[in-house]
């Protein structure tokens, strides 16, 4: 039975995975038969200013959090993995943070924007464009993820992903944080990054109807300075789907577990193991 515990989260890393829980982030990497844990305290806006802890604002936030965090634990796991230290200083980060962005505006804003251009003619409907639109970011988006998915590479990083998911089942359904345990459970969870991803995608189409179809420069720029409110609204929506065993949550979370289908591959005994470890850091 599930019974109501803090929300832990977390991420693939290289050969690894990190848990961040309410106090403390982990990450465990696997070096031959050893796992390497580093530990540390988690520092967040949300803890220091109640500002940052209201609805959609906190979800904006987490995002940037994450993506912070996200660069900082694959630097560490590439450096336990190839046996080199890897230090980011806030330069660094700041400077992987916009290339990241700066990425996912070009692919997902930006060349949208321009691809639409070819239905334009054919269609008036300021609500069909941007429905059309929509569809063509979420195209692209599947497209990147299927690409992705099928390198060599990127498998062992995907079940990786998958034992963090079944590590974290384990830990929400009160099981004891064992191997054998976690091995009962899906690779798919309602609360998943990727999941969160094609929420965006989703609540972008309803929000940006709204604006109409201005000329091509506004719809890049308002895209832009509307998307921390996207990610909020997503935010709140993927907090209350991984949280509610209502039928309804669960009928519009089926999408993103689809897609997990894509980003998690069934992980070995050592694989969760890892996770296990990382998670057991946090709680």
């Amino acid at each position: 039975m599930k019974i109501a515990k803090p929300s832990i989260g977390g991420q693939a890393v290289i050969e690894g995975v990190m848990m961040r829980g309410p106090k403390y982030t982990a990450i465990a990497v696997r070096k031959g038969k050893d796992i390497v844990v580093k530990k540390e305290e988690n520092y967040s806006l949300q803890k220091r200013h109640p500002f940052f802890r209201l609805p959609v604002i906190r979800g904006a936030l987490a995002l940037i959090e994450m993506l912070v965090i996200g660069i900082n634990a694959l630097t560490y796991s590439a450096s336990v993995v190839e046996e080199e230290e890897y230090k980011l200083t806030s330069k660094d980060i700041a400077l992987s943070v916009i290339m990241a962005v700066g990425f996912a505006v070009a692919l997902f804003i930006v060349l949208p924007t321009f691809l639409i251009k070819f239905f334009e003619k054919g269609v008036k409907n300021p609500v069909i464009l941007n429905l059309i639109e929509g569809l063509i970011r979420i195209s692209i988006f599947f497209f990147y993820i299927f690409s992705i998915s099928i390198m060599k590479d990127i498998k062992r990083f995907f079940e990786y992903h998958g034992a963090e998911h079944m590590a974290v089942h384990c830990y929400e359904n009160g099981d004891p944080l064992t191997v054998e345990n976690a091995k009962k459970y899906k690779t798919l969870h309602p609360r998943c990054g990727t999941s969160f991803l094609l929420i965006v995608m989703i609540v972008s189409i309803l929000l940006f109807s709204f604006l109409g179809w201005p000329g091509i420069l506004f719809r890049i720029i308002s895209r832009i300075l509307l998307f921390p409110l996207v990610a909020g609204i997503s935010y709140e929506f993927i907090r209350f789907a991984g949280r509610s065993d209502s039928k309804i949550a669960k009928l519009f979370s089926l999408p993103g577990m689809w897609l997990q289908l894509l980003t998690t591959r069934q992980p070995d005994d050592s694989q969760i193991e890892v996770a296990l470890e990382a998670l057991k850091c946090v709680i």
